[in-house]
């Protein structure tokens, strides 16, 4: 049991860093690379990647606020969530196995964008998307963690997967 136990926290240990790696490793890149609002056209103009540094939140919301109110509300509050959600995932043993993975993508891609804040004092933003009808704002990786955790908690909890008997991870693994 106590294998079990130690294998599970390895596993979420090694999606959260691979969430933080990538997006780190890719904000690296961008950074060493790529001129601030440079415009590289990846796939035609649909997929484009600009360099955008933003130092609000999503969607450069708060970016105009006082320094000690960003600091507090983009950071202070942040470093709390993300750490009760740290120890919520590594002391519940029984929650459900997607709902591990997802917390597993929402902390790492928090984690990474707080990490820019604290480090950069502001975050890389790199990716955007034009579908005609309809275009995202500029993006990167861990914003992309971000709604896959969200995404999946979402569609697990209309579901109703939640309120089942889920295997968690140390029950069947």
């Amino acid at each position: 049991m106590k294998q079990k136990q130690t294998m599970r926290l390895i596993f979420l240990a090694l999606i959260l860093a691979l969430n933080i790696g990538c997006d780190q490793v890719s904000k690296n890149i961008v950074r060493n690379n790529i001129s601030e609002y440079e415009h590289i056209s990846v796939i035609k103009d649909r997929f484009t990647l600009t360099k955008v540094e933003n130092s609000g939140a999503f969607l450069s919301l708060g970016d105009n606020m006082p320094y000690v109110f960003r600091l507090i509300i983009l950071s202070g509050l942040p470093i709390l969530f993300l750490g009760y959600g740290l120890y919520f995932l590594f002391t519940k043993q029984n929650l459900p196995k997607t709902f591990q993975i997802a917390l597993c993508f929402l902390i790492g891609g928090g984690i990474g964008n707080l990490y820019d804040r604290i480090v950069h004092g502001s975050v890389t933003d790199f990716m955007h998307m034009d579908f005609k009808i309809f275009q995202t704002g500029v993006f990167n990786f861990a914003d992309i963690s971000i709604m896959i955790g969200v995404g999946t908690l979402l569609f697990q909890s209309i579901k109703g997967k939640f309120f089942k008997q889920e295997p968690t991870l140390t029950e069947t693994d």
